[in-house]
């Protein structure tokens, strides 16, 4: 069906639709490719779809023509809202275009949620917010989350931060916040060849599905602090860069069962929410 449509190379000619820096947008116009991340999470024809930064639609077309239920797309830039409105009349409805910034969404509010609902995130996001909007899915205080699954691309580089293991340098506070509440997987990845334009990079495509937490009685905030001290100054051992938080450094490691000498990059994800877990209790419950 989303063969009717005009080519997307076409239409972003005739919307005068270069890709802007400003806006991270890199667009992805192989149809081939965006019915490929669209078909990553399953069967979505019971879906609602969250897209972000859909750009000239490229994969808003893959999810329609993949028979996903209802697409919402939020879109920044203006110039991009009639091409998006094509797409939506050609599908009798099924799109709707909310024009404004993810990172203000009450997205359960804007897809109109209510129970029984499946609702999913797919998105090619724009490359300059990606990393913050993965973070706000992530640390949501209310979990399970509104949404089923989240599938994402971004610069390879980041994606291979968010599934990477202890022990690599690409394991970091992505891989932590991910693995501490779902399972995640490389899905697929993307030349930056398959771009209009080309980014210097590749890119990915990650999955990742919502899983009781391990250990729900950490707060969040003190996973992400910890967190964030232990990777801040990843080069010295836990004894250094724990310092400054409020609290014995050496005695909260001890507490933790975990060596003094070992760096942010060799503790598993367990580790840290056990570290995470006594550094709140030696707080004083705040």
């Amino acid at each position: 069906m989303s063969s009717e449509l005009p080519p997307l190379r076409e239409v972003i000619t005739n919307y005068e639709l270069r890709a802007k820096k400003s806006f991270g947008q890199n667009f992805l116009l192989d149809l081939n490719l965006t019915s490929k991340i669209a078909r990553v999470p399953g069967d979505i024809s019971d879906s609602i779809i969250y897209e972000v930064g859909p750009g000239p639609g490229g994969l808003t077309r893959g999810l329609l023509a993949s028979g996903a239920k209802h697409v919402v797309a939020v879109e920044m830039d203006t110039r991009c809202i009639p091409a998006l409105a094509d797409i939506s009349n050609h599908y009798n409805d099924r799109l709707t275009i909310q024009q404004g910034d993810a990172l203000d969404m009450d997205e359960p509010a804007l897809l109109g949620l209510v129970e029984g609902d499946v609702a999913r995130i797919v998105s090619n996001l724009p490359y300059n917010v990606g990393t913050m909007l993965l973070v706000k899915w992530l640390t949501l205080e209310k979990w399970k989350p509104w949404y089923s699954s989240l599938t994402l691309m971004f610069q390879r580089e980041v994606a291979e931060r968010i599934v990477a293991k202890p022990g690599s340098k690409a394991y970091g506070r992505l891989s932590v916040l991910a693995q501490w509440r779902g399972k995640v997987k490389l899905a697929l990845t993307v030349p930056a060849a398959a771009f209009t334009p080309p980014p210097k990079v590749n890119s990915a495509v990650i999955h990742f599905e919502p899983t009781e937490p391990i250990d729900a009685s950490v707060k969040l905030k003190h996973l992400e602090y910890v967190v964030a001290k232990a990777f801040g100054q990843r080069r010295k051992m836990l004894r250094a860069s724990l310092k400054g938080m409020g609290v014995d450094a050496l005695i909260l490691l001890e507490t933790a069962g975990l060596n003094p000498t070992d760096r942010a990059e060799t503790l598993s994800v367990a580790d840290f929410v056990c570290l995470a877990k006594c550094y709140g209790q030696m707080l004083g419950g705040d």
